[in-house]
């Protein structure tokens, strides 16, 4: 069956009928309730995965809390392998008829093959994210301790260590500084000159020295690269000497100063001696300015961090920095109740979670996820990756770099929704730079105008396909990528950014694949090849995901070009060939077909449900306005299963909320909770979750599916509560955004909406789908079942539900 998609219209309708207009504007205080955001633990972490992270979007750092020998890993987000390069094969173009004819033909084995020696990236591999250093901190005699406590506080974003040795109570204190750039570690003892310690600086990059730099400890040196290519299960041990010298140099300074006491400083260490409290500062910069410029110097850049926080205390670094991450973090609030559980260390309330008896772990998780972005993505910061900023393999999982064919973007899925635009940023950076880069791969290997991005980019913002042809080979990463600048405008209808920030790159984006489609001989659609289904069925033409994805930037692109009264010509020539784009097909077993042949096989569990983009994240298809399509993602979604975990279970969170099934998305939140250490993944001990390996999209993910069991926006509507779970009866959310320009409060009691609160920051017509059963007071619903609210910017509304 062939059903061709209805473009996407305006989220803010100006035609809708006001139906409120005698509402009074009321202005509602913020409510509090959500319960201490705390993870807490009675003994130290064994491993990385059980450890604290702190991060302030450039630097991170994992923080273990041992008592005798205290590790604090960090990182800097530009220490990576690699050096300043352009991926493009030249002459891959004059393959590409070849290519696709292969494909054409059914000769899926030779196109690989052709595609694999002549298409591919040169190096064929992308680079490796890295870890920095360790800060080291050892205290003689505290082997023996009592009354150990270990938490990690998401509100003020400080990891504490507290325990007694003998009658004298020591306490850490450990924060990533946004405002002044450093990771900063309290020490204290609740006795006078009773805190003794020796810090150090090490790494595990062979290249590195320590010395003493007057009253500093530094740790210089550079990355080296495994004298062959490596990766993820590549069976190659850690990158040793004997390799080539890479384009990054890095540089660490330690700074202590103390209250009582003495402190010396040795190429060894920095020695505490007697001291009634100590503060240690750690700087770590690289060379790095940008993906083509490497020659800033990393020693200058730690001596002017440094010297910025010349007569600045612990407590005024303290106070700026909880006021800067409060600022973020406390816009959005979540309030699911609280039982005695609350009282329990993490790790218990992780196992007990299953028995859903603890529903202030969701709220803690949604909270986690805010937290990770805020700590991991801030303005001039890369963006955050495959494991956020916090990394400690020489050879991480798929070198931790930023997959586009579903992570980096669930990384981002809460952005706009949970309330932080903000962190959004740094990924419209790396589209910045891809954009200029994936320019010479369009041109190389597809003769096209614009821009390409495949499934993968890293510091060097790599464009061309990578790692094997069958998978590799996926030329809409960039376009999806477009669907966050797409977002940014509708959630803000900020026409500023739409004109100068994201037309230029979406423009860039629809100009390759107005090139790249190519007519189908036996339909005469215009199709996407060669490409692939991620991650499944190998290389092929048409796969409907493509479709989709291209379907959509083409759409807002048109969309764009007449907000702003542009290009008038290119728009013409968007809507012909988005006419002619294969549609969604409803195959044989009632699915969404995944392919342009009806060939998916209903045995097929993979975790990729790649085809039903169109569903979740986009919006292209959706329960009401498209009902049939739906009804064949829910076959296909049924089909697929929910089994596996990690980031697959967090997208099937989002998309089992917009079928409005709350207790099959609640079901999928709570196996992000099983216990860590099976082979299909878990939550570990600091609630980060692993397939394994570790990787931080399902903890975003999860975020943004409980933000759409909440709300949700992508249809031309707001649907508040569209699927909340028994295990939530009452409940309240504070600051959730809508497309649009609201921010919205919910309060809901019984199972059942109570009031809804509404901030917009832009004037709009809203049309408002309440909880199935309900209605707003004394207002009759329309046919559809949903209501129209008109609101001005800066003024609140209130609407009660009977």
């Amino acid at each position: 069956m062939d059903l061709a998609m209805r473009p996407t219209k305006p989220f803010v309708a100006k035609t809708f009928p006001l139906a409120l207009a005698s509402w009074a504007l009321l202005s509602v205080a913020a409510f509090a309730g959500q319960g201490p955001m705390v993870f807490r633990y009675s003994t130290p972490a064994e491993k990385w995965t059980d450890a604290s992270p702190v991060g302030n979007g450039r630097l991170g750092a994992m923080v273990f809390g041992r008592t005798d020998a205290e590790r604090i890993q960090f990182n800097e987000d530009t220490v990576w392998l690699g050096k300043p390069r352009d991926y493009a094969h030249e002459g891959a173009v004059e393959h590409l008829p070849a290519i696709r004819r292969l494909l054409t033909e059914g000769k899926r084995r030779e196109a690989e093959k052709l595609a694999g020696r002549e298409f591919m990236s040169v190096p064929l591999r992308q680079k490796a994210y890295q870890p920095f250093g360790d800060l080291n901190i050892s205290f003689p005699g505290h082997g023996e301790v009592e009354d150990y406590r270990r938490e990690l506080d998401i509100d003020s974003a400080i990891a504490t260590v507290r325990y007694k040795v003998g009658d004298v109570t020591f306490t850490r204190e450990v924060l990533a500084s946004h405002p002044d750039n450093v990771i900063v570690v309290r020490l204290s003892a609740d006795k006078p000159g009773q805190l003794n310690f020796t810090a150090s600086l090490s790494s595990r990059h062979a290249a590195t020295t320590t010395e003493a730099v007057g009253k500093q400890l530094s740790l210089t040196g550079g990355v080296i690269e495994a004298p062959v290519e490596y990766g993820f299960l590549s069976g190659q041990s850690d990158p040793g000497g004997g390799g080539i010298v890479g384009a990054i140099k890095f540089e660490a300074r330690l700074v202590a100063s103390s209250e009582g006491g003495r402190i010396a400083v040795t190429d060894r260490g920095l020695q505490v001696t007697a001291a009634d409290s100590a503060t240690l500062i750690l700087a770590g910069h690289t060379n790095f300015k940008n993906y083509r410029d490497v020659s800033a110097d990393p020693a200058r850049r730690c001596e002017e961090t440094l010297a910025k926080l010349k007569g600045k205390s612990y407590a005024d670094i303290r106070k700026a920095h909880v006021a800067d991450h409060q600022k973020l973090f406390r816009r959005v609030e979540l309030d699911l109740g609280e039982t005695d559980a609350a009282k329990l260390d993490t790790p218990e309330r992780i196992a007990r979670f299953r028995e859903g008896k603890d529903p202030q772990l969701a709220a803690i998780l949604f909270q986690f996820g805010r937290y990770l972005l805020i700590a991991s993505s801030r303005p001039g910061s890369q963006p955050a990756n495959l494991q956020g900023i916090w990394n400690d393999q020489m050879q991480p999982a798929w070198e931790s770099k930023w997959t586009t064919n579903i992570n980096c973007q669930m990384n981002y899925w809460p952005a706009e929704v949970c309330n932080l635009a903000e962190c959004h940023l740094p990924l419209f950076d790396l589209l910045d730079d891809v954009s200029v880069t994936g320019r010479s791969v369009a041109r190389k290997h597809y003769g096209a105008r614009g821009w390409v991005l495949h499934h993968n980019t890293d510091l060097w913002r790599g464009a061309a396909p990578i790692n094997a042809s069958n998978h590799g080979i996926w030329p809409v990463g960039g376009a999806w990528l477009c669907q966050h600048l797409w977002w940014r405008y509708e959630f803000s209808g900020d026409r500023e950014f739409l004109a100068e920030r994201a037309y230029p790159i979406i423009k860039g984006a629809a100009r390759f694949h107005a090139d790249h489609l190519t007519e189908d001989a036996q339909t005469g659609w215009l199709i996407s090849s060669p490409s692939n289904s991620p991650e499944n069925g190998g290389l092929v033409a048409g796969p409907t995901m493509d479709h989709q994805i291209i379907r959509d930037l083409f759409s807002n692109c048109i969309e764009a070009t007449e907000i702003l009264g542009v290009d008038r010509d290119f728009r013409k020539e968007l809507a012909e060939k988005r006419k002619r784009i294969a549609p969604n097909q409803i195959g044989r077993l009632a699915q969404l077909q995944e392919w342009l042949e009806d060939k998916d096989d209903p045995n097929n569990k993979h975790g990729h449900i790649s085809h039903l983009w169109g569903f979740c994240p986009g919006g292209q298809i959706n329960l009401r306005g498209t009902p049939e399509l739906s009804a064949a993602v829910r076959k296909s979604l049924e089909l697929r299963g929910d089994r596996g975990g990690g980031w697959p279970i967090a997208w099937r969170i989002s998309m089992w909320a917009r079928f409005e099934q709350p207790e099959r998305a609640y079901r999928n939140l709570r196996r992000l909770f099983s216990p860590a250490g099976k082979s299909r993944g878990g939550m570990c001990r600091n609630m980060f979750d692993t397939l394994p390996p570790f990787q931080i999209d399902a903890t975003f993910g999860a975020t943004a599916g409980i933000a759409e069991m909440l709300i949700q926006s992508h249809a031309d509507e707001i649907a508040i509560l569209p699927a909340l779970p028994a295990a939530w009866p009452a409940g309240k959310v504070k600051g959730l955004r809508t497309r649009g320009g609201l921010q919205i409060d919910i309060h809901w009691q019984a199972g059942k909406a109570r009031r809804i609160v509404l901030k917009p920051t832009i004037d709009g017509t809203h049309k408002i789908r309440p909880p199935k059963g309900q209605r707003p007071s004394g207002v009759a619903l329309d046919n559809d079942g949903t209501f129209c609210v008109d609101v001005k910017a800066g003024e609140v509304v209130e609407v009660g539900f009977e």
